[in-house]
């Protein structure tokens, strides 16, 4: 898509920091460089505000990712690329099917509603839970860490989403600060919430994040 807008050598390109290196290696490929902004702490998608405070004359595109079933806020980003004449190329997740969809946010609604000592998805409109990302409260990575290790004892099968930001990987390391991103790879989690699971494994979910987070006090 970048290479077909006649994004090239020369052009800077708006992307996220926190996710996977694809995007920034598909702008590196069509011989752009990769400029990271930060992201809403709710959504975990591009914040318009941060996007738009990075822009320079040689900025020619904005690559959204929808992240974990969050939808990013595309409106406030179109107007962005419309004020400072910008392609703005989204980038979704899987889709599912409209049964499997039902399911996971049934899923979700019952893990919002009883889980306790960690954040849950702030879970608004259109939210598909790709991934059911919550918050581990404490003294950020090295708490969020032991929690997992802790699940994982109590046979529930939960992952970091993201370990290290994009900024901070060698291959495109950029001396900046982002703060949201930063905080987010060092606080979330991703508990199970697939549509197949059945209401004992969600209630072993529950029952083993709940038995931990009140150990975990928030720093001061």
């Amino acid at each position: 898509m970048l290479r077909a807008a006649g994004v090239g050598t020369g052009d800077e390109v708006v992307v996220p920091a926190y996710g996977n290196t694809e995007v920034a290696e598909a702008v590196t490929l069509a011989g752009a460089v990769p400029v990271f902004a930060d992201i809403e702490p709710t959504t975990y998608c591009l914040d318009p505000d941060a996007v738009a405070a990075v822009v320079t004359p040689r900025t020619a595109a904005v690559v959204v990712v929808h992240r974990f079933g969050n939808q990013a806020d595309v409106r406030r980003l179109r107007d962005v690329g419309q004020r400072h004449g910008l392609l703005v190329l989204e980038q979704g997740e899987s889709d599912a099917s409209y049964d499997g969809l039902t399911r996971r946010r049934a899923h979700a609604a019952y893990l919002s509603g009883r889980l306790s000592g960690v954040m849950t998805p702030d879970g608004g409109e259109g939210h598909s839970y790709e991934q059911y990302v919550v918050r581990v409260p404490g003294n950020g990575r090295p708490d969020r860490d032991a929690f997992a290790r802790a699940v994982r004892a109590k046979g529930v099968d939960c992952h970091v989403p993201v370990k290290t930001p994009v900024h901070r990987m060698p291959e495109f390391w950029r001396d900046v600060r982002l703060p949201e991103t930063e905080r987010a790879a060092d606080e979330t989690l991703a508990l199970p919430v697939g549509a197949s699971m059945t209401r004992r494994e969600l209630q072993r979910v529950v029952s083993a994040c709940n038995a931990l987070g009140g150990l975990l006090q928030p720093a001061f």
